[in-house]
């Protein structure tokens, strides 16, 4: 069975990690469509088990949590009776970011619910080596969710934002409401009032609009199958964690959290699919 040199893989994802779609991909790298079509859960699923393996033990002080929403195949009220439950419809990303040395050090991508929520906080318990200050926004799983992943070993405090909803008749219909201010609520432990905020985790939902065409608004890029979908998110996170120089940072998340001495280069992300226990951090 023929197989794509290195070189050529590594242009295909570097396509990818730029927020060119799958078909963009394949025109710009000069390759059949369905090359690149089969890459992408090779190396997606590569690129999570790696990051699952090497992102424990981490020695995080401030997390910040958010979801960020998408779809697969159609929205939710869109989608026919017979696809319901099979993975089609409203997706959702949990993301946690370490507001610190920028580091993501667990996501989940599902539906926004219970089960979602609780295994995405356990998920993210499991990889902090110490007792972390969490924040949140108000969406009311995170209460149950966090209790069970850290009990009463975590600061937890909520975020909640207030909207106005008196809009203007002039207003775009998909201009969102005017944020007209925050309430804070310490829910856990003794959070620290000055670092009660999400706006790092808001700002890596924007980078992942920017950087993943699928999560682009009112296009037809959104994801066609939800698999595809998992395995772009954690590609995504692997660039941006290994490769990817943060521009206050100057060097790359990984880095700055000790997990790794230099700058990746997408060649070593595709290495991975090789001998994935044999690369090294």
């Amino acid at each position: 069975m023929n197989r794509l040199p290195i070189e050529k893989r590594a242009q295909i994802v570097n396509a990818l990690v730029e927020g060119n779609s799958l078909r963009s991909a394949f025109r710009l790298c000069d390759v059949a469509f369905n090359t690149v079509l089969k890459l992408l859960p090779e190396i997606g699923r590569a690129c999570e088990d790696y990051q699952r393996r090497v992102l424990t033990n981490l020695r995080c002080k401030r997390i910040q949590c958010d979801e960020i929403w998408s779809f697969c195949y159609a929205k939710e009220k869109n989608v026919p009776d017979e696809l319901r439950g099979k993975g089609y419809g409203d997706v959702w990303t949990w993301v946690a970011i370490d507001a610190d040395t920028k580091l993501v050090p667990s996501w989940r991508v599902g539906g926004r619910d219970a089960w979602t929520a609780q295994n995405f906080m356990h998920d993210l318990a499991s990889r902090l080596s110490n007792r972390v200050q969490l924040t949140t926004d108000g969406h009311r799983l995170y209460l149950m969710a966090v209790e069970l992943a850290f009990g009463i070993e975590v600061d937890y405090a909520m975020l909640v934002k207030m909207y106005d909803n008196d809009h203007g008749k002039n207003e775009a219909r998909y201009s969102p409401p005017e944020c007209i201010g925050t309430r804070e609520t310490a829910i856990v432990g003794n959070p620290a009032p000055r670092h009660i905020s999400t706006s790092y985790a808001e700002r890596q939902n924007l980078t992942m609009r920017m950087k993943m065409r699928r999560f682009t608004r009112l296009t037809n890029a959104f994801s066609k199958k939800f698999e595809n979908h998992r395995w772009s998110v954690a590609l995504y996170f692997m660039h941006y964690n290994f490769c990817r120089v943060h521009q206050t940072l100057r060097v790359t998340p990984a880095m700055e959290a000790g997990i790794t001495d230099h700058v990746w280069t997408i060649e070593e992300i595709v290495r991975i699919l090789e001998k994935p226990k044999e690369v090294a951090a």
